[in-house]
């Protein structure tokens, strides 16, 4: 799966919008591609940030208009953030809708804001990245503000891989 680099900063953008100019002084450096994921790595003054990001290989409704979407796996070591997950919807999320994670039988509910969602808490997190890394496949299911409800199926293979290379060009 190949990702413009231009899109994925946009993407930890709308995530990350007090660092965006820190991001568009020097662009992120590609750490590798592990089957369906990146692992990429920028740093600013606050150290660096390092992230895995992959696309959903299906999209339902097809026809849908939306942005691009992305499911994105964040680390900043100097503000103690490791492996913090979080969605780029590609659309407005119904106002105070939520965002459902399936991976194999364990089930996540992210909060919503704008285009963005991410979890609760640091257990959950834990608990959807130990999901992940055992499974092959993941559904994020969420309602626009117009109603409509979407599916996006994401693969799973080479996260575990993305994920060490974080860790690793994140030290």
């Amino acid at each position: 799966m190949s990702f413009s680099i231009g899109r994925i900063a946009v993407a930890i953008f709308a995530l990350c919008a007090s660092s965006a100019v820190a991001f568009a002084q020097a662009g992120p450096t590609l750490l590798g591609t592990f089957e369906a994921w990146e692992a990429y790595k920028n740093s600013d003054a606050r150290g660096a940030v390092c992230w895995a990001v992959t696309q959903p290989q299906t999209k339902e409704p097809a026809t849908a208009k939306r942005d691009p979407i992305y499911f994105i796996i964040t680390t900043w070591p100097k503000q103690g953030i490791a492996n913090e997950p979080s969605i780029v919807i590609g659309y407005q999320f119904k106002d105070a809708g939520q965002a459902t994670v399936e991976v194999g039988s364990d089930k996540f509910n992210f909060f919503t804001k704008a285009d963005g969602a991410w979890l609760q808490n640091k257990p959950e997190e834990a608990r959807l990245i130990t999901a992940m890394r055992s499974n092959g496949e993941m559904t994020v299911k969420g309602f626009s503000k117009r109603g409509t409800l979407t599916t996006d199926t994401y693969s799973l293979k080479g996260l575990s891989a993305a994920l060490d290379k974080v860790t690793e060009g994140c030290k």
